[in-house]
């Protein structure tokens, strides 16, 4: 297997070879670096002024995306829980915020690919094969992701939301707006994560209660009780096999 996983590397490492050796054969006239130029002009023709905002359309949904992704998602309780967990064993810079950012964008990719995957074969594809509009693309692909959120949502969430938008009481969640459903959907979320670090807080709240309470009637009051009470809870985190438990109970949360 690894004889296998290295021949195809070096296969990979001598095709660059060969394209480098190529373009280096290249005649002066054709540099390998193209020069870019941005100008600010005036269009002279429809086409280019349409070409123009289908741009910076494309731009605008690169710059929201990441916003999406934080508000349609499981993101919201997973960073959060695993930020619970940081602040309740007492590490300040362990884990990194890069890594607990990272474990929580993984994580939100495997609980939300089911629906990415039904919102891509129902949406995405036919809408690139030509086989339906825009408007059924957009319809088909939010389907999914609508269905996710709806079951994460608590009903007096989403009857707060529709209550303040001054909108008809819906009768089906078809009739629901995505706009309202979004933010009923994230105060939800926060409210179920909070809701599992209250749950996390509890054992070590315990040790660092009898940590202190020792070193009280052992006179030691200048010393620090989390300096002490650190060790054990990593201890105890390590014992019960802490990150398997969190990982389980976030991703059985959404089921």
């Amino acid at each position: 297997m690894s004889s296998n996983y290295a021949l195809r590397i070096s296969h990979f490492a001598l095709n660059i070879l060969l394209l480098l050796l190529i373009f280096s054969n290249i005649a002066d006239a054709a540099p390998l670096i193209p020069s870019i130029n941005v100008e600010v002009g005036t269009a002279e023709n429809p086409q280019e002024v349409a070409t123009t905002l289908e741009i910076m359309a494309v731009l605008t949904i690169v710059t929201i995306a990441p916003g999406f992704l934080i508000m349609t998602t499981a993101f919201i309780r997973v960073v959060v829980v695993i930020g619970f967990l940081k602040n309740a064993l007492g590490t300040q810079t362990v884990p990194s915020n890069q890594v607990i950012l990272g474990l929580a964008l993984f994580l939100t990719f495997y609980i939300m690919a089911p629906y990415w995957s039904q919102a891509n074969d129902n949406g995405i594809q036919p809408y690139l094969n030509g086989q339906i509009s825009v408007e059924e693309a957009i319809d088909n692909t939010l389907e999914p992701v609508r269905e996710f959120m709806f079951r994460q949502t608590r009903e007096s969430d989403l009857a707060l939301f529709v209550n303040l938008s001054e909108a008809e009481r819906p009768n089906t969640q078809e009739d629901v707006s995505t706009f309202v459903l979004i933010p009923a959907f994230m105060i939800s979320e926060l409210k179920t994560a909070f809701q599992i670090g209250f749950m996390i807080y509890i054992p070590f709240i315990v040790i660092d209660m009898i940590v202190a309470t020792t070193l009280m009637s052992m006179g030691m009051m200048m010393l620090p009780p989390v300096m002490i009470s650190l060790p054990f809870k990593i201890l105890l985190f390590v014992m019960v096999d802490g990150w398997h438990l969190l990982v389980n109970s976030i991703i059985v949360s959404f089921k």
